[in-house]
């Protein structure tokens, strides 16, 4: 795909009519997320996501709330649809990545991350059992885990905000050191928020900014993310 972009916004939308008008708005800048999650099978997630392509939408193939147990729907649904980015976790992002090579696709494929608490140590326990062991291993431990796989992207989920900024600036260093150069700051992001986090990510030697807006974007009442936030977040400009 086209890296010309520097930050690409993900971000939900409530349906095709909703997804098209962000697109209208927001081009190449956008990736629209679909959690498979939220589907009572996963032929209806395929269907939805080819709605979507069928559009023009660039659709992100995503857990549901890096919902552990989904990652085998995320593969699978990834593999017939063939979306332009895909969401995993940490233990499976590899599996993915060989099934989407296998279709001559080359995605960006992220890995989730969780933060500990610690700057330099991180949770890699993302999947549905070992997300029961909380044992800390070094951001860079767990960089280069992905890297050698041929994983390009770290999900780092979740962030809450800003709460966290000298772990996700901690990993990121840790992401380039290893050569990832595409992070995905995930947690808590909204319109008021979302500059900083980006700028650190940036700062600290990511070459693309992939942030997850969610709920943050959507307007309570008619369930459909707000253009005008879309807007607010196009108007950003880093150095």
């Amino acid at each position: 795909m086209d890296r010309k972009q520097k930050v690409i916004f993900n971000v939900l939308a409530k349906d095709a009519e909703n997804a098209k008008e962000l697109i209208e708005v927001a081009g190449d800048r956008i990736f629209v997320g679909v959690m498979v999650k939220n589907f009572a099978t996963e032929e209806d997630a395929i269907q939805h996501v080819q709605d979507l392509q069928n559009i023009g939408v660039p659709v992100s193939v995503g857990l549901g709330a890096a919902d552990p147990n989904m990652w085998q729907r995320v593969a699978n649904v990834s593999a017939k649809t063939r979306p332009v980015h895909i969401n995993q976790v940490f233990s499976a992002a590899g599996y993915t990545l060989g099934r989407m090579e296998e279709l001559g696709e080359t995605p960006i494929i992220n890995g989730v991350i969780e933060p500990s608490g610690t700057p330099g140590e991180v949770y890699i326990s993302t999947g549905p059992a070992s997300s029961a062991n909380k044992e800390k291993v070094s951001c860079d431990l767990a960089a280069k885990m992905l890297a050698e796989v041929g994983i390009q992207s770290i999900k780092f989920y979740p962030i809450q905000g800003e709460k966290h900024l000298d772990e996700v600036a901690a990993m990121v260093k840790a992401a380039v050191r290893a050569g990832l150069k595409i992070f995905e700051p995930t947690g808590g992001i909204t319109v008021d928020n979302v500059y900083n986090i980006v700028k650190i990510c940036l700062d600290n030697g990511a070459e693309l900014v992939i942030p997850h807006l969610y709920t943050s974007l959507i307007n309570k009442e008619t369930g459909k993310t707000e253009v005008t936030k879309i807007q607010q977040l196009l108007e950003m400009k880093w150095d």
